[in-house]
């Protein structure tokens, strides 16, 4: 690699740290199309797999004690049941028609709860619904790697809190992502190359998640809203691009 490379690496690493501790999701909607320009798939999902962890992992203590994990359990528990299932559906799943129904998805919801004057806070279902919302989310993630948007939205459509909806979003994304990475690591799927990539892309994860927290904790109720849901936005528009271009 050169040293432009290199750079490109940082950068990406800076922006997607930044995204996960500003929203606590995020990381490969800025580092993985910007990493790409200079790796493989192969060694860009991995690596964007480890620094998602890291960055969440390092911006958890400014979080921790706002965390309910009342709220967060179900989530996981059905997340980690739907995560072999997205797996076995890879090799069966059409990935154009899938990122064009997600990408859809993704740009009709969010702009509809941003259009939305009242506030929403919707009690439906209680546990179990949000556990079949977290199963859905974990099969999306060993699916595709796209285990927040489902929980995200979930989480605004409730009304809970800035502190609460982080809380969900980034445990939850965490414990999927983390489940992802093991399963990819047992399976031999990650390559001994990806050591010294996260060792480059190691500081500007760290800066960038220093930097997001600090944004983060400054941002009123209506901003973090705002930010959350622009971000999903951008993952729709992202998807419907990557199924209709030219390849």
């Amino acid at each position: 690699m050169t040293a432009a490379s290199y750079a490109i690496l940082f950068l990406g690493a800076l922006a997607g740290g930044f995204v996960s501790g500003l929203a606590g999701f995020g990381t490969a909607l800025m580092a993985l199309g910007i990493w790409l320009y200079v790796l493989p798939p192969t060694l860009a999902v991995p690596l964007v797999l480890v620094c998602s962890v890291i960055a969440q992992v390092s911006t958890l203590p400014s979080i921790w004690k706002s965390i309910d994990f009342r709220l967060v359990w179900p989530f996981i528990i059905g997340g980690l049941a739907g995560v072999p299932i997205g797996i076995l559906l890879v090799a069966r799943a059409d990935p154009a028609a899938f990122k064009l129904t997600i990408g859809i998805f993704l740009l009709v919801f969010p702009t509809a709860l941003f259009l939305q004057k009242k506030p929403m806070s919707i009690a439906f279902g209680g546990k179990w619904a949000d556990g079949a919302i977290g199963f859905a989310g974990g099969i999306l993630g060993g699916l595709a790697g796209l285990s927040g948007p489902l929980p995200i939205l979930w989480a605004s459509v409730r009304g809970w809190g800035k502190a609460q909806r982080r809380g969900v979003f980034q445990t939850f994304n965490f414990t999927i992502l983390f489940a992802a990475l093991c399963i990819q690591v047992a399976s031999g799927l990650v390559k001994i190359e990806i050591v010294w990539l996260v060792a480059c892309a190691f500081p500007g994860t760290l800066l960038g998640a220093y930097i997001g927290s600090r944004v983060y904790h400054a941002l009123s109720e209506r901003n973090f809203s705002d930010v959350v849901l622009a971000l999903l936005f951008l993952s729709g528009v992202a998807l419907m691009w990557s199924g209709v271009a030219p390849k």
